[in-house]
């Protein structure tokens, strides 16, 4: 059985066990969180979609990790101006197990 999801403005396909890399959601490590944005379950020829949500359907997961992304450069230039402009970025975000489906 999976599911989609949406979190920080993305869509997630998901099952149980998986690991997946989300924008910051607040809470510890180890601590449950819950999605009830779940638009989609699907299975052995068995689906349901949502308009736009499945209702009752919901998704739990356990935070395995809060940290911050590899750096990313932003380079920026005019050329003939002698204009240049260099930013570093470091993202956070937060890894999480899957721990059940329920369809609802």
């Amino acid at each position: 059985m999976y599911a989609v999801i949406r979190t920080g403005g993305k869509q997630y396909r998901v099952q149980v066990g998986d690991q997946l890399k989300v924008e910051k959601l607040p809470g510890k490590v180890g601590e449950e969180v819950k999605f009830e944005e779940v638009l989609m379950i699907g299975g052995d020829n068995n689906y349901k979609i949502g308009t736009p949500r499945v209702a009752g359907a919901s998704v739990t997961a356990k935070i395995v990790e809060q940290d911050r992304d590899k750096k990313i450069l932003v380079f920026k230039f005019r050329r003939r101006k002698d204009s240049k402009r260099l930013l570093g970025h470091r993202q956070y975000y937060t890894r999480l197990k899957v721990t059940g489906i329920n369809a609802g």
